[in-house]
């Protein structure tokens, strides 16, 4: 017999005309018999085949039910992810913002602050003008941009604080996250000092004329004859030295409880509240701004300071410390290894598409820079016109820094007492105080607020400019805090200890901590202290943080279970210009500038001021307190993990499953279901009626 394939429904329409022509063969009941004998192989082949497939049918159907049931599941499951995701350790919901405006103006609250104003103008200033503006906008696309978006991947996905991320990312460097922490709340008390200053000079700004006008030959100390000696003797009462702190002014110390308070106003209700504040925080400055580029364009030789502010010096850029400059800048004001970036970005939901908030938030930040570079810059060259000088020369001006004696009859100063008690053994307009204006925060409280003195409505400005301060300190603030609180609230001791679970108590803790840190930086010695624990917690230290980071997730945690993190949660894998930063140029350039930055570093100082030896040892605790827990991080994880010590340091480097790692891996359940589909097809056609006829 000739054998062939036979679908289902021949063999039933075989079935079919056996039985119409049953009755019709005209055989005996002996030749039927035997014709039956015959045919019941095929009959039985027939019924098998149908029987298979049947089955196959019902293999199909149920496959078909139980991916939709199984999708069916994953949507009700995102949905918990989304809502109602609990917390590793306390048990609590974890936040998530109400709208997703919210985490993007947050984040550009915290990325543009007062370091935008200041240091961004004053790196352009010291680089030769436009020059600077090239290797800056270069680093923010392949070093910024990438790692910017690596952190926010890391928080969302893991939906923790810096330094839960880094334990479940890479338990070697689980102290990098600690480190990170430690180094933001550094920061933030330092931080909290400048807005007391801002707040200082808003509060006096309602003065007609303003409190550090000078007319042009006077050189009373009544009149305060520059910015420059208003900001050291007035509002700092500067010390000769941080070994004579001579007491506390008292000022100062009641705008430190203020901005405190003010922090923890804003905080502690959670970020659904701090969310609706941002609102107006975030978008304030920005009219500010706008109002004074405006007020600016209308002044005589403001043109000569943009000119110098756009125009490059080409040969600067030769200079490897302009594009360490440019790329420190960027690190700075993006928040990149402070631990701001993750923190936010663990309240998304988990199928937010991170990266246009990444790009609206990179460009946001360094268009405010560049725009207030424009701002500064045509009020230098407005000031230059009235003093005859040429731009370069407005922000060095001070460069003679003639060592002040001050002779106070009492502890303390009060803002009554300061023009009579004190006095300077200085000569000149510009001579005396330290710093050298433009360094620091004296391109802000001495430079600008000498331009403000010579605009039409001089106190309606300066009300304006230290208002915009104080809202750009408070957003970047508000990040820095709540790396603090929420590393306390994410970490075992919340479950130890109930207390801790509730924010309100943590906030009010982490804030009068940095308010005691602060303490000594309201003392007429506070610009010295300020100065050490900024240098000592934000120059070195934020680069030895960012190798390490960028080491952990980039080459131990790798590329492609980061890129399996994005497309777990928006379906699309990151492009390959991400991919390529993240293995190559973002750990190549972090490299060089950690290598160039202890080649090239320098002793902390204040303009020609040395500091003694004590003080040095004091410094060199902040950056110990800041880096020790990543050497600790390895030594406990590699003590703590079992089998020989090869294998403990493989089990170090494999990441932790995040906590819903379960729900995760059945939202994909299409990927991972096998094709059943494909199977019962494939059993149809090869199973189905293979027969001998």
């Amino acid at each position: 017999m000739a054998s062939k394939h036979l679908s289902v429904e021949d063999a039933f329409e075989m079935i079919v005309n056996a039985d119409d022509c049953e009755d019709d063969t005209g055989l005996t009941d002996e030749e039927e018999d035997v014709e039956d004998q015959e045919q019941l192989p095929m009959t039985e082949s027939v019924l098998k085949a149908m029987a298979d497939a049947s089955q196959a049918t019902r293999s199909l159907a149920g496959a078909r039910v139980k991916e939709v049931d199984c999708f069916s599941k994953a949507f009700l499951l995102r949905s918990s992810i989304m809502e109602h995701e609990k917390d590793t350790y306390n048990g609590s919901p974890r936040e998530v913002w109400a709208h997703k405006i919210e985490f993007t103006l947050v984040c550009i609250g915290a990325a543009v602050g007062l370091g935008n104003i200041w240091r961004f103008p004053y790196l352009c200033y010291r680089s030769g003008g436009g020059a600077f503006l090239i290797p800056y906008l270069l680093m923010l696309v392949i070093c910024g941009i990438p790692l910017f978006y690596m952190e926010v991947i890391m928080g969302q996905y893991r939906r923790r604080g810096m330094a839960q991320a880094f334990a479940m990312i890479c338990p070697l460097f689980k102290g990098v996250g600690v480190s990170s922490v430690a180094m933001c709340f550094m920061l933030s008390v330092s931080y909290n000092m400048i807005m007391v200053w801002a707040l200082f000079y808003f509060i006096h700004s309602f003065c007609n004329p303003l409190p550090w006008h000078s007319e042009p030959n006077s050189s009373t100390v009544s009149n305060f004859s520059s910015g420059q000696h208003y900001f050291n003797q007035v509002v700092l009462r500067r010390s000769p030295g941080i070994s004579q702190p001579m007491g506390i002014c008292w000022d100062l110390f009641g705008l430190l409880v203020f901005t405190w308070l003010l922090v923890y106003i804003c905080l502690f209700r959670g970020i659904q509240f701090t969310g609706k504040v941002v609102y107006f925080t975030v978008m304030f400055p920005y009219f500010i701004l706008l109002a004074l580029l405006i007020n600016n364009c209308f002044l005589t030789g403001a043109w000569e300071g943009v000119r110098y502010f756009i125009v490059p010096d080409w040969r600067r850029l030769a200079d490897v410390q302009v594009w360490v400059n440019a790329a420190a800048q960027i690190f700075n004001s993006l928040g990149i290894s402070f631990g701001t970036v993750v923190i936010l970005s663990s309240y998304n939901k988990f199928d937010n598409n991170p990266l246009r908030d990444v790009l609206i938030v990179s460009f946001a930040n360094s268009a405010t820079s560049i725009f207030s570079g424009f701002v500064i810059f045509s009020g230098m060259g407005y000031m230059a016109v009235l003093q005859g000088k040429a731009v370069e020369e407005i922000a060095t001006e001070a460069s003679s820094r003639a060592q002040p004696h001050l002779m106070p009859t009492t502890a303390c100063w009060t803002c009554s007492q300061k023009v009579n008690e004190l006095k300077l053994v200085c000569t000149g307009r510009h001579q005396a105080v330290g710093a050298g204006r433009g360094t620091g925060p004296g391109l802000v409280f001495e430079v600008y607020p000498e331009i403000i003195t010579t605009m039409p409505l001089a106190p309606f400005w300066s009300v304006a400019f230290f208002f915009m301060l104080i809202f750009l300190g408070l957003d970047s603030q508000f990040a820095m805090v709540e790396v603090a609180v929420m590393f306390v609230m994410d970490s075992n001791a919340s479950s130890m200890c109930p207390v801790l679970r509730r924010k309100a108590i943590v906030v009010l803790m982490i804030c009068f901590g940095g308010f005691l840190l602060g303490l000594p930086m309201v003392t007429q010695a506070g610009i010295y202290f300020f100065q050490l624990v900024d240098h000592h917690s934000s120059v070195v230290t934020l680069v030895f943080i960012a190798f390490f980071e960028v080491t952990a997730v980039c080459w131990l945690y790798g590329v492609p279970l980061l890129s399996r993190n994005v497309e777990e949660m928006t379906g699309k894998r990151p492009a390959l210009f991400f991919r390529v930063c993240w293995y190559f140029l973002s750990p190549c350039l972090v490299t060089i500038m950690l290598i160039f930055s202890l080649v090239r570093y320098e002793p902390v100082h204040y303009g020609d001021y040395t500091y003694p030896s004590w003080a040095v040892v004091l410094g060199w605790l902040i950056t110990i307190f800041c880096i020790i827990w990543i050497p600790l991080g390895i030594i406990h994880t590699l003590a703590t993990s079992p089998g020989t010590p090869w294998q403990r340091m493989r089990v170090s480097i494999v990441p932790c499953k995040p906590q819903h790692h379960e729900i995760q891996s059945q939202l994909h359940v299409k990927e991972s279901l096998p094709d059943v589909s494909n199977n019962c097809e494939h059993n149809l056609n090869s199973n189905g009626l293979s027969t001998a006829l």
